[in-house]
């Protein structure tokens, strides 16, 4: 049944009917109008119901932050070496080269990684954008990190730049570009071809890179 396969969300602002994918929970929203019968909506997904199924059934297979899970963290490796032990009292993390052990209290203790590697990310994005900006003779002013669903970074004309912390299971090509792209922005806000030119300028492989985005950005939500 089509009410097995979408999740609904009603909202005040949507002025017509949407399916749209979460690549992070994985699931279908059926978007419907706030006064819209629900029936409405449901007939509208059945309608297209096998576009449903095929983007399901597409979704890439989760990689879970598991114990012996290998994770490709900017361009390099890392192996989780999760620990549970009941008589613990708080989690710690401590990466030695590439292993990352983790110690543990919690039965999953997914949350408390991907901390940790936000704040990997966050030092790792805002140096690359720095070095870049420095290039063009701008000065980042904030780096953030988010778990956006849709967007890979944004840039706003005060230099504050804001990315993915999933960038950085990328490879390096890919991840540099999407810095180079955001950092392109403190010169120009739009995406001429001046922008272009230098976001080709400021990249290390700016054909890969953004080739890579383009062909296997979604990929990246299947971590943790």
């Amino acid at each position: 049944m089509i009410e097995n396969l979408v999740t609904v969300k009603r909202s005040k602002r949507a002025r017509r009917l949407a399916l749209r994918l979460d690549p992070v929970e994985r699931v279908i929203n059926l978007v419907v109008p706030h006064k819209m019968p629900i029936e409405q909506a449901y007939f509208f997904a059945m309608e297209h119901e096998e576009w449903v199924r095929q983007t399901l059934e597409k979704l890439p297979t989760p990689i879970l932050f598991t114990h012996g899970t290998t994770l490709p963290i900017f361009g390099d490796t890392i192996t989780l070496d999760i620990t549970i032990d009941d008589n613990l009292k708080r989690t710690t993390l401590k990466q030695y080269d590439d292993v990352l052990k983790v110690k543990t209290y919690q039965g999953d203790p997914t949350t408390r990684i991907k901390t940790h590697l936000k704040k990997i990310a966050r030092a790792g994005l805002a140096d690359m954008a720095s070095d870049k900006a420095d290039q063009i003779n701008k000065a980042v002013s904030t780096v953030s990190v988010r778990d956006t669903k849709s967007r890979w970074g944004s840039c706003s004309q005060d230099g504050s730049i804001s990315f993915s912390w999933r960038l950085i299971f990328a490879p390096y090509a890919a991840i540099d570009y999407v810095v180079a792209h955001e950092v392109a922005h403190m010169i120009h806000m739009d995406h001429s071809k001046k922008f272009w030119k230098v976001c080709e300028q400021l990249s290390c492989d700016y054909k890969v890179g953004k080739a890579w985005m383009k062909a296997h950005g979604n990929e990246l939500m299947r971590y943790g």
